[in-house]
């Protein structure tokens, strides 16, 4: 196949991927000029970051004037499993696949581009990952940069309403698994407990650090309660 081909064949595989960010980033794209943050800089922080829950965060934190140390370990904690796939990932990537594609395909390791990638037949070609990651980046962009235009001249009672695709985007994310392990629900409802205390009881603690401590404070106890078995019988 050729790289022109293959570079399609990844385009195709993205589609359904770009479709979904489309809407979520429409949502992140009016929360985001609701904070103060201007159309161009939406449309930046989109097309540098590719990461849903990491910009949501990251907008409150600007919006509160939060320090730089702050904001990094915010998202050194929401983004910490992209590590985690990419080393996964890389046990698929073929020969071609040198130090200077690695590098590129990095930039689009997402949750739903790993899925995809992670369960293609074969091995993976640096011109396949460029096509799903160019189609995806395109529907996360362009759902940030419309939904940041209709932001700024809706009625405020309209773009309140639709601010709620954020928490329903949470909501998928966090249900299903919920619903089919106790161990996923009852770290889940650690968290919401630790968050609610942080919120209504520690208000000197800033909500990006709140974050900090509810998702390793949840994440470790569950770990502890809920070890994985990796023996081997």
């Amino acid at each position: 196949m050729t790289k022109k081909t293959v570079f399609i064949d990844g385009v195709k595989d993205g589609i359904p991927i770009a479709l979904g960010y489309f809407s979520v980033s429409f949502g992140f794209g009016i929360s985001a000029v609701g904070l103060g943050i201007s159309v161009l800089h939406c449309v930046i922080i989109s097309l540098t970051n590719l990461t849903s829950a990491g910009q949501f965060q990251g907008i409150q934190i600007i919006a509160l004037s939060g320090t730089l140390i702050e904001m990094a370990l915010v998202q050194l904690v929401i983004n910490m499993r992209y590590s985690l796939m990419s080393l996964a990932l890389s046990q698929k990537l073929d020969d071609t696949f040198t130090l200077k594609h690695r590098l590129i395909a990095s930039y689009g390791i997402t949750d739903e581009i790993f899925a995809v990638c992670s369960t293609k037949q074969g091995k993976l070609s640096p011109y396949y990952m460029y096509g799903i990651i160019s189609i995806s980046t395109l529907g996360w962009t362009s759902g940030t940069f419309l939904g940041a235009v209709f932001g700024a001249v809706l009625p405020p009672l309209l773009t309140s309403s639709l601010s709620i695709l954020l928490y329903g985007m949470f909501l998928a994310i966090i249900v299903p698994p919920a619903k089919k392990n106790h161990k996923i629900l009852f770290v889940v409802g650690i968290s919401a407990m630790l968050s609610s205390v942080c919120r209504y009881f520690l208000p000197m603690i800033s909500g990006g650090f709140a974050v900090i401590i509810c998702s390793v404070l949840s994440a470790v106890l569950g770990a502890l309660l809920f070890p994985i078995d990796d023996t081997r019988q």
